[in-house]
């Protein structure tokens, strides 16, 4: 995703922020319409911080995948911020509440697919131009806190809201006893606004992340591009694996130095989308590397995988860069973005016949990118007619 020679910007973080999270996120230059970061967004783990600001117009939710609703409510809040002088404030959670029943209760199918890590939740909320952003750990205190007391002790105390916007189907506090109409009342009282936006649509299609995880789950990733209003991507930095990739297909043609790949840790154990993906790489170079991924758990490769029981994003590029040599990839920061399904992973009987599927799917990816090309060039040529 980013390059270093890139403008960077900081996002500036709380005390006592878990190591996954890094002190400094670089975000180099996207593509259209992702030129616009010109804030340094403050991230905050709890509430008890000097540099959280006294008073915000607040925002409350999960955001998983910062989707085109969730956009539209940070746009509004924003606003509202504006019109107030004070910093606009994303309230989140991690883990997810449901993550955290889903434990508790020993009942993992309640914990929803995470579409988004939470380092590329906090790069999109910095892109929609938040100015703070509070983790919350959803722990068995906060599960417990009744409405009331979250009003008072959090929202209050903690955060001074003087705004505060939130989802049609909001519910907060032990057994999700609180609603709208109780945080409404309670503003009136406490002296803060409260406003509630209804569902997003996009051609007809209501935004939510159920409705991403769904079309990612099922390899619709146009539909994907349309609910986020931009390509599905995960980053995060290079991490060594078993150096496999290097190995296999190294006399196939075509392969080169093998399926060199770059490999990405997606911390969830449950995400979204698996499977292989054509994809375009960012951050190698200063242009965008076409290439093919595995998004999963790699049912081919034996327990003594240095990365196994840990979903890996695993890409290989089409085109290995020459200036980076073999080590050159290591610790970069990049943004793959999932442009085009292939299939679901797939389980080989042997490195022969896992060096054969790879081949293949380098060649399909080789082949969707250039009717790709071919139907930009007739696009263009209708359009200049």
């Amino acid at each position: 995703m980013l390059h270093p020679g890139n403008t960077a910007n900081r996002i500036g973080l709380g005390h006592n922020i878990p190591s996954s999270i890094d002190k400094t996120v670089k975000t180099g230059a996207w593509p259209e319409p992702r030129q616009d970061i010109t804030r340094h967004m403050k991230v905050f783990r709890g509430l008890h911080h000097p540099e959280l600001a006294p008073a915000c117009a607040l925002t409350i939710g999960n955001f998983d995948g910062v989707h085109r609703g969730h956009q539209a409510m940070l746009a509004l809040v924003r606003s509202e911020a504006a019109h107030r002088g004070v910093p606009s404030c994303v309230m989140t959670f991690e883990p997810h509440p449901r993550d955290y029943f889903a434990k508790a209760l020993n009942q993992p199918d309640l914990a929803p697919a995470r579409i988004a890590t939470l380092r590329d939740k906090l790069q999109e909320l910095e892109r929609c131009g938040v100015d703070q952003v509070v983790v919350l750990p959803f722990n068995a205190r906060l599960a417990s806190q009744s409405p009331q007391d979250f009003i008072e002790q959090v929202l209050v105390q903690g955060l001074g809201v003087r705004y505060v916007l939130v989802g049609d189907d909001f519910r907060f506090g032990a057994k999700r006893a609180g609603d709208y109409a109780m945080l409404d009342a309670a503003g009136q009282g406490l002296g803060f606004d409260v406003a509630r936006m209804n569902s997003y649509e996009v051609h007809g299609l209501r935004v939510s992340s159920s409705a991403v995880r769904d079309a990612l789950g099922q390899g619709r990733l146009q539909d994907v591009t349309a609910l986020l209003g931009r390509p599905y991507s995960i980053s995060g930095h290079v991490v060594h694996g078993r150096k496999l990739g290097r190995e296999l297909g190294a006399s196939a043609a075509g392969a080169g130095n093998g399926f060199r790949t770059l490999n990405l840790r997606f911390s969830h154990w449950k995400p979204a989308a698996s499977g292989i993906f054509v994809v375009e790489v960012h951050g190698l170079t200063d242009q965008a590397l076409p290439g093919v991924a595995n998004l999963g758990i790699r049912p081919s490769l034996d327990p003594s995988d240095v990365n196994g029981g840990r979903v890996l994003l695993e890409t290989h590029a089409l085109r290995w860069p020459d200036e980076l040599g073999g080590e050159g990839g290591y610790g970069k920061i990049i943004r793959v973005d999932l442009l085009h399904k292939l299939h679901d992973e797939l389980k080989y009987d042997g490195l022969d016949a896992l060096t054969k599927g790879i081949a293949q799917d380098c060649d399909d990816a080789h082949a969707w990118f250039a009717s790709r090309h071919s139907e930009t060039h007739r696009q263009t040529t209708r359009d200049r007619i």
